[in-house]
């Protein structure tokens, strides 16, 4: 099978679903093309050593990526987002049709949605299936980041995303969808059921694994003999930060949380910290990603949490599948599927979300917990990542809706 894989977000940024699936469709047998940007993510600055240009082609193992220039851009300007967004739509359907030519079936990973404009055209001209990703719920994801206008602009703006979202959805063969509660909210925003599958995320199982805590990451943590609850990951306007922050301040002489990664959210949350006093939270930055299974393992517990909003509902963060797949509890401030997901399988602690008194019972809850309570939790973790979210699991499945789109089922 000739695959064609569109994303705007790739390696070396940590965007490790479109990067593993093509390097494993690739070991499998099949003929993969990326096409992709510039790593930015997520300063929004093209990384050191690399240059835009437009001819850039290179070779990741068997799999040949070609980037496009695009506006790089991801802080809290909707107009900066939009250039970026719209900027690769228009560069990757420039090279598309050459780039792609020959693929029997395109692979959008979406957000966000100008990166299927590339699969249109090779749709338009070749009748090439679409298969498409869908990680968060456009309109919703942009207008209640806070970047969005309000008012007539942001009414204007809500109606255009969803109609671009309703033809979006026409144009796939297949929709893949990380929850089940996803995939009823597509249905509800017109997407045809039949064409829905769900498949949960997978993480970069090579990195993230059981591994044995170190001196050196307990270090990194600032661990002081205490519970410790670590936030990996986007400090974004979307994960609810500052509840965890309030819920660590009234909950500072039983825990500490540290937090690792940075975000449009970032400097707010800090400012939170210290107008409360929570001198038990700690702002560590991003780290390597080759120390963070260590310091999954430094850490006690591992915190998920996002806003309570009803798109997000059928959102499930990728740091859920980082800590299952590390072996970690986790303490869960989540609806939907990611919390139903948490309380089914025991795997942690799990309360409503954005109710920092509730998230502040489960800090103390965890920190009274025993070892060996908590042993228990992270094994069962593990087993769950395994058995549902694995990168096997995923590709066996995210692989049998290709080669079935490939073959026409579905094609409109």
């Amino acid at each position: 099978m000739r695959v064609g894989l569109v994303s705007q977000w790739y390696p070396p940024e940590g965007a490790f679903i479109p990067g593993n699936l093509a390097q494993q469709l690739a070991r499998r047998g099949h003929q993969v093309r990326v096409l992709t940007t510039f790593p930015s993510y997520p300063h929004g600055r093209i990384y050191p050593g690399w240059e835009q240009r437009w001819r850039h082609r290179e070779a990741q193992g068997p799999v040949a990526v070609r980037r496009v220039p695009a506006y790089p851009s991801h802080d809290t300007s909707a107009l900066r987002r939009a250039l970026s967004y719209l900027s690769f739509g228009a560069s990757s359907a420039m090279a598309g049709l050459g780039w792609l030519d020959g693929a029997e079936v395109t692979y959008v990973y979406h957000p966000p949605p100008t990166a299927i404009a590339a699969a249109a055209l090779l749709r338009a001209a070749r009748r090439t299936p679409i298969v498409l990703h869908v990680q968060d719920l456009w309109p919703e994801s942009v207008l209640q980041s806070g970047m969005a206008p309000t008012g007539y602009a942001g009414r204007a703006l809500e109606l255009s995303l969803a109609a671009l979202m309703r033809t979006t959805y026409r144009l796939a063969a297949a929709i893949v969808v990380i929850s089940p509660a996803m995939a009823d909210l597509l249905v509800e925003r017109g997407a045809d059921p039949a064409r829905i599958r769900v498949v949960w995320n997978w993480t970069d199982d090579a990195l993230f694994r059981p591994v044995p805590a170190t001196a050196e990451a307990r270090a990194v943590l600032g661990h002081r003999g205490r519970c410790t609850v670590m936030f990996a990951g986007n400090l974004g306007l979307l994960q609810g930060v500052e509840t965890a922050v309030r819920a660590a301040a009234a909950a500072r002489d039983r825990m500490d949380l540290v937090l690792v990664g940075s975000g449009a959210g970032e400097d707010a949350a800090r400012g939170l910290a210290v107008e409360l006093g929570a001198d038990n939270v700690r702002f560590i930055g991003r780290r390597p990603a080759d120390e963070m299974a260590e310091l999954y393992a430094a850490a006690d517990w591992q915190l998920v949490c996002l806003r309570d909003l009803p798109a997000l509902r059928g959102t499930v963060p990728s740091k859920l599948q980082a800590a299952l797949a590390c072996g970690a509890p986790v303490i869960a401030g989540v609806g939907g599927d990611a919390g139903g997901l948490v309380e089914s399988t025991g795997v942690g602690l799990v309360c409503p979300p954005e109710d920092w008194a509730a998230l502040a019972e489960r800090f103390v809850e965890a920190a009274d917990l025993p070892a060996a309570a908590r042993t228990s939790m992270g094994l069962r973790a593990r087993e769950v990542y395994q058995e549902r979210m694995s990168l096997r699991v995923g590709v066996d499945q995210v692989e049998d809706i290709l080669l079935k789109a490939s073959m026409g089922r579905g094609r409109t």
